[in-house]
C-alpha cells in the first residue's frame, strides 16, 4: 500500500474537457470518504465519539498508550523476525528499512493536548494524534491447506479457526469490529477470555475505545505492541500486517488464540479467529 504516491485523477480528460475549470480528484482522500454520506472517516470517528461518550481525555490516553507499546516493541526486538528488510539505493550508498517510522518515542500526554481537532472545529475530539497515520507498507500471509502444508515439510504458524463479515451504519462504520467479532467467536465456539492475542485496528482511537468497550476485551491483550495509531494504517495492507503481529505475539507469548478484526470505510467490519500450532 503505497498512500503517499496515491494520486490525482482527472475525470474530464478521457473524452475532452469543455469550456470552464476542471477538478483533480485527490485518490487518497476518495479512499478515506464515506460513499454514501460523502463525509471522512475522521467524521465517523467523530460521530462514535460522541454516541459513545468517548471523551477527548480517553482518547489521547489511548493514543499515548500505543505509542509507548509501540516503543518498548520495537526497542525489544519484537518486530525483527517479522520484518523483511527493504533496501535502497541512495546517492550516500545503500539505506536498509528495517524498522517501523511511524511511532512517536516518550509521546505524552501533554504532547497529545496541543493538537486541534482535524475534522469538527466546534467540540471535535478526534486530532491528527489520536488518529491512526497515513503510511506506505506491504505485508503478506501464505494461507493453505493443512495437508499441504505437510507434504511440503511447513511448520503452520497457525490455525484459521473462524472469520466473519458484519455490516454496519456507515456513519459509525468504526464499530464494525463489534458484531465481526461476535460472529466469528460464536462460529469458533469461543468467548472474549479464551483470547490471547487481540488486533483491533486503531483507525481512530474513538472507535478503538468503543471497541474495546463493547465487546468487553482485556486492554492489556489489545494492540500489546502498538496499531493504527502508533505504527500507521496503510489501508490496503493492514489486513495482512495485524495478522501477521498477531500471529508472532501468539508465538513468543506461549498464547493459543488470536483475534485479528478491523472497521471498513462504507459501513463493513471483518473479523478472524487463529490457533497458534504447537
Amino acid at each position: 500500500e503505497n498512500m503517499s504516491r496515491a494520486p490525482f485523477a482527472s475525470l474530464n480528460m478521457r473524452w475532452g474537457a469543455r469550456m470552464g475549470d476542471t477538478k483533480m480528484v485527490d485518490m487518497m482522500i476518495g479512499a478515506l470518504h464515506d460513499p454514501f454520506h460523502t463525509i471522512h472517516m475522521g467524521v465517523t470517528a467523530e460521530n462514535i465519539a460522541a454516541k459513545w461518550g468517548i471523551s477527548r481525555e480517553e482518547q489521547d490516553a489511548l493514543a499515548v498508550e500505543s505509542h509507548n507499546r509501540a516503543q518498548k516493541a520495537t526497542e525489544g526486538g519484537y518486530f525483527q523476525s517479522q520484518i523483511m528488510p527493504v533496501m535502497l539505493k541512495s546517492k550516500k550508498g545503500d539505506v536498509a528499512y528495517t524498522t517501523d517510522e511511524h511511532f512517536r518515542p516518550n509521546a505524552t500526554l501533554a504532547d497529545m493536548a496541543k493538537l486541534k481537532p482535524a475534522f469538527l472545529k466546534e467540540n471535535g475530539t478526534v486530532t491528527a494524534g489520536n488518529a491512526s497515520g497515513i503510511n506506505d507498507a506491504a505485508a503478506a500471509v501464505v494461507l493453505m491447506e493443512a495437508a499441504t502444508a505437510k507434504a511440503r515439510g511447513l511448520k503452520p504458524l497457525a490455525r484459521l479457526v473462524a472469520y466473519a463479515h458484519a455490516g454496519v451504519d456507515p456513519k459509525y462504520m468504526g464499530i464494525g469490529p463489534v458484531p465481526a467479532s461476535k460472529l466469528a467467536l460464536q462460529k469458533a465456539g469461543l468467548t472474549v477470555n479464551d483470547l490471547d492475542v487481540i488486533e483491533a485496528n486503531e483507525a481512530f482511537a474513538a472507535q478503538a475505545c468503543a471497541v474495546t468497550r463493547d465487546l468487553g476485551l482485556d486492554p492489556a491483550k489489545v494492540n500489546p505492541n502498538g496499531s493504527g495509531i502508533s505504527l500507521g494504517h496503510p489501508i490496503g495492507a493492514t489486513g495482512a500486517l495485524i495478522t501477521v503481529k498477531a500471529l508472532y505475539e501468539l508465538e513468543r507469548i506461549n498464547g493459543r488464540y488470536a483475534l485479528v478484526t478491523m472497521c471498513i470505510g462504507g459501513g463493513q467490519g471483518i473479523a478472524a479467529i487463529f490457533e497458534r500450532q504447537v
